[in-house]
C-alpha cells in the first residue's frame, strides 16, 4: 500500500508533531489556567471518551509550572497513523513483514536483491551525536526540582502526582543491552521518584542483575519524544532488542543520541525534558496506589527509588502526559497499533494465524480474540497452548478462536458467532498460568485461571458438538422477575441483551452483603424452569447499568477469575463477575473503581465555556 504523499513520514521531534497535528485539525490549545491536580485529567478524559477520540489538547497555562502539558497526542486512528507516518497502521505491517519474509540468497547474483533492503536496516540503528537540544538547560544538585515540571496528580486516589509518559532507559550488566520502557514514576520529592517496574519486564529483568551484584544502576528517563520513540517504549519487544531500533524502522530515520551527563547512558538527542540517575538496589519505598489502564487503582507496593542527579531539557520544552483509566482512553490507540504492527511477528511463529483483536474492555491481558486457518483436529487448543507460551501474550486471561472467516472488526459479530457455535460443555478450556501483576480477580497475585474458548468449525474427524435445539421462548419480563426473586431476594434486577444468538444471555444484578457468594446461587439459577432458556447467567453488582454494553464486558473481563467464578452444568453456566470479598475466598484486597472527585467534575463544567471544551462536555450537564 502507498503512502498519501502528503502526509509525513516521521518527526524530528514532538513539538515537529504538535505542529503537523494543529495544521491537521487535531490539536486544541487550552488557553485558561487549569491545576495539574485533578483538573487536566477531566478535561483529558472526556477528550478521550468523546466520539473519535477528541482532539490533542495542549494545556498552555498550567498552575505553578512554567511548562506546558500535551495530553491524548496519540488518542485516536488518525492520530496515532500521523504519529507512525502512515495512512493506516496495515501499512507498517506489510512493511514488517516484508523484512520478515526476506527469503535468503541462493546465489552472490542473487545477493544484490537484498543489498536495498540492507541499505534500509542501516538506516533504523541509532546514532550517536555530540550536541543535542535536551541538553540546552542543564539543572544538577541543589537546581534540581521536581516540583517544577507540571507532573500530573491524576486521579483523587492517587498516591501521589505520577510521570505518565516517560521513556525509561537502562541496560544490562551483563549483556549491555539497552531497554527503553514505559513504567510510571511517582514523584516523592524534588528529587526522588519510584520506578515503577513490573516483574515480568526487561526494566526489572536488568534490575534484577544489579541487585544481585549489590551495585547502583544507571537509569535515564526521556519524557517527549518523537512519537515513533514513544511508541516504540511501549512495544512488547522480545528482550534484548533495541526499541531505538524499532523506533527507527517507524520513522525511516535513525533516532539521534546523545551521552548523558552524570550517567553513562545514551538518550534521544531531541526529547523534550532528560532526567538522569540512578537506583539503589537497597532502597525501596512503597508506591502508588495508581489509576491505571485498567480503569482500577492499582495497589500499593514496594518499589525502586530512582534518585534524579540531572536534569536536563529544551529551552522551551513541551512536557507530555497521558491518562490512563477506563477505556476508551490513548493508550487504547497505542495497543490497536500493537495489534496491527505484530500480527506479521506472530505470524512467523504461528503462520495459522490470520488475525487477532484485543477488545479495549479488556485492557489489552484479560482477553484477545483469533482467528485462525483451522487445518487438524485440535488446532485451535494447540494455537491456545502456543500464544500462552509467548512472550507477553503468556499474561492473557482468556482467548477465543475463531475461523478465518470471521471479521474481527465486527465486534457484535464477533460476539454473534462465539454465542451461536459454542457448545460451553465441549469448547471450553479452563487452565491456569501467570497473570499480569494488575490482575485482581485471581485469589493469588500473579497467577490464576485461564479459559480457552474454541468456536472454530468441527473437521470431519473431530468429535461433533451436541446438536443444538431451537431455543426455548424467552419468558415474560414478570416471570423472570418473579424467578429470579424465588431463587433470592438478593437478585433485584435483570436485563436479556438483544441478541439473535443460540446462547442466550442474562444479566442479573446481584446485591451483596457479605453473606453470600455467586456460586451459592448458581444451581438454583441453573435448575429453575423457567431461566433454561439463557444459557449463560452474568450477576453483576448492582451499581452497574446492565443495559450499558461496554462497562458489562469491561466487568467481566476484569472481575472474573475463570477456575472460581465459572460454574457450569452441562450446556449451561453462571458466570461470577462481581466484586469479590471473603465471602468468595477472595481474601487479597480488591482495587476501587476509578472515580474523578465530584467537585472537579463540577468545577470543570461550569469552566466548559472558558476552557473551550462546549463539545466534550454534554450539555444537559452544564450548570447556569
Amino acid at each position: 500500500m502507498e503512502l498519501n504523499p502528503a502526509m509525513k513520514h516521521n518527526y524530528q521531534n514532538l513539538q515537529e508533531f504538535l505542529a503537523e497535528l494543529e495544521k491537521a485539525g487535531e490539536l486544541q490549545r487550552i488557553k485558561a489556567p487549569v491545576s495539574r491536580e485533578l483538573e487536566i485529567t477531566q478535561i483529558t478524559d472526556l477528550a478521550s471518551k468523546s466520539p473519535g477520540g477528541g482532539k490533542a489538547l495542549l494545556f498552555e497555562r498550567v498552575v505553578d509550572s512554567p511548562f506546558p502539558v500535551l495530553t491524548n497526542a496519540f488518542g485516536s486512528e488518525r492520530r496515532i497513523c500521523m504519529a507512525l507516518g502512515v495512512r493506516d497502521l496495515d501499512t507498517l505491517a506489510e512493511r514488517l513483514r516484508s523484512f520478515i519474509g526476506m527469503e535468503p540468497p541462493k546465489s552472490l547474483r542473487d545477493s544484490l536483491r537484498l543489498l536495498p533492503l540492507g541499505l534500509e536496516l542501516l538506516r533504523f540503528l541509532p546514532r550517536t551525536v555530540k550536541r543535542a537540544p535536551c541538553q540546552e538547560v542543564v539543572l544538577t544538585g541543589e537546581q534540581i526540582d521536581l516540583s517544577k515540571l507540571p507532573v500530573l496528580k491524576c486521579w483523587p486516589q492517587d498516591g501521589g502526582p505520577f510521570i505518565t509518559l516517560p521513556v525509561v532507559i537502562t541496560r544490562s550488566l551483563e549483556t549491555r543491552r539497552r531497554n527503553a520502557g514505559m513504567y510510571r514514576l511517582q514523584v516523592f520529592d524534588g528529587r526522588t521518584t519510584g520506578m515503577h517496574w513490573h516483574i515480568h519486564k526487561d526494566g526489572s529483568h536488568y534490575f534484577q542483575e544489579y541487585r544481585k551484584r549489590r551495585k547502583r544502576m544507571p537509569v535515564a528517563v526521556a519524557i517527549g519524544t518523537d512519537p515513533a520513540t514513544t511508541y516504540a517504549a511501549t512495544a512488547p519487544l522480545p528482550r534484548g532488542i533495541d526499541e531505538m531500533i524499532l523506533a527507527g524502522f517507524i520513522r525511516r530515520k535513525p533516532v539521534p543520541m546523545v551521552r548523558c551527563l552524570t550517567v553513562d547512558l545514551e538518550v534521544p538527542a531531541e526529547a523534550e525534558f532528560i532526567l538522569e540517575g540512578y537506583v539503589d538496589p537497597n532502597d525501596l519505598r512503597i508506591e502508588g496506589p495508581f489509576g491505571d489502564h485498567t480503569g482500577y487503582y492499582s495497589l500499593i507496593g514496594e518499589y525502586p527509588v530512582f534518585h534524579v542527579t540531572a536534569v536536563t531539557h529544551k529551552k522551551d520544552p513541551v512536557y507530555a502526559a497521558t491518562i490512563v483509566g477506563r477505556p476508551p482512553m490513548e493508550d487504547c490507540y497505542l495497543a490497536r497499533a500493537t495489534e496491527r504492527i505484530f500480527l506479521p511477528l506472530l505470524n512467523a511463529v504461528m503462520p495459522e494465524i490470520r488475525n487477532f483483536w484485543m477488545p479495549w474492555e479488556g485492557v489489552f491481558h484479560n482477553i484477545t480474540v483469533i482467528s485462525i486457518e483451522k487445518e487438524y483436529p485440535g488446532h485451535a487448543r494447540r494455537v491456545m497452548s502456543a500464544m500462552w507460551g509467548q512472550g507477553q501474550m503468556s499474561f492473557c486471561k482468556a482467548l477465543v478462536l475463531l475461523d478465518s472467516e470471521v471479521d474481527l472488526s465486527t465486534p457484535r459479530k464477533v460476539l454473534e458467532t462465539l454465542l451461536n457455535e459454542v457448545d460451553l460443555e465441549s469448547d471450553l478450556y479452563v487452565s491456569e498460568g501467570v497473570l499480569d501483576v494488575l490482575d485482581h480477580s485471581a485469589p493469588e497475585p500473579l497467577f490464576g485461571g485461564k479459559l480457552g474458548l474454541d468456536a472454530t468449525r468441527r473437521l470431519p474427524d473431530e468429535k461433533n458438538r451436541r446438536g443444538a435445539s431451537e431455543p426455548l421462548p424467552i419468558p415474560s419480563r414478570t416471570l423472570i422477575e418473579q424467578s429470579l426473586h424465588e431463587i433470592s431476594e438478593f437478585l433485584t434486577a435483570f436485563h436479556v441483551p438483544p441478541l439473535n444468538v443460540k446462547n442466550r444471555l442474562l444479566l442479573v444484578s446481584f446485591r451483596k452483603d457479605g453473606s453470600v457468594a455467586g456460586r451459592n446461587l448458581a444451581d438454583r439459577l441453573l435448575n429453575h424452569e423457567m431461566l433454561k432458556p439463557f444459557s449463560i447467567v452474568i450477576l453483576y453488582d448492582v451499581s452497574i447499568d446492565l443495559t450499558d454494553a461496554s462497562l458489562t464486558l469491561w466487568k467481566l473481563f476484569n472481575n472474573v477469575d475463570t477456575k472460581r467464578d465459572l460454574i457450569r452444568a452441562g450446556n449451561r453456566m453462571v458466570v461470577d463477575a462481581t466484586k469479590k470479598g471473603p465471602e468468595d475466598e477472595h481474601h487479597r484486597p480488591w482495587p476501587d473503581d476509578i472515580v474523578m472527585d465530584p467537585a472537579i467534575v463540577e468545577r470543570v463544567e461550569l469552566r466548559a465555556n472558558e476552557l473551550g471544551i462546549q463539545g466534550f462536555v454534554a450539555p444537559t450537564a452544564w450548570k447556569e
